[in-house]
């Protein structure tokens, strides 16, 4: 999966492809980033092949469950709590659209 990130505190596109490799490319033109991340995903592809090393489990074909625990600061909790009960919500519910806009 190749993704590319608008990065508020660098003030430029980021690009990375989880699981194979982390952020390896930025600037401010989208269309060049991505032709750079795609570069850069083919030579590392390249590499690891040419070592014998195997490629990594793509994201697509791993299975998730409809859970995590995601363990955060009792103010933190609190405040979120708020913020659901003030919207009529469950925190579960609103935890999980606000991680969506995220």
């Amino acid at each position: 999966m190749k993704m590319l990130e608008w990065s508020q505190d660098d003030g430029c596109f980021v690009g990375s492809a989880p699981p194979l490799i982390g952020q390896c490319c930025h600037g401010k033109d989208k269309t060049k980033v991505y032709a750079e991340l795609c570069r850069i995903v083919e030579e590392w592809i390249e590499l690891l092949e040419s070592g014998g090393d195997d490629l990594p489990e793509p994201l697509a074909a791993k299975k998730f469950s409809d859970k995590f625990v995601l363990r955060v600061e009792p103010g933190l909790q609190r405040r979120l709590a708020a913020k659901a009960l003030a919207a009529g919500e469950s925190l579960n519910s609103y935890c999980a659209k606000t991680l969506v806009k995220a």
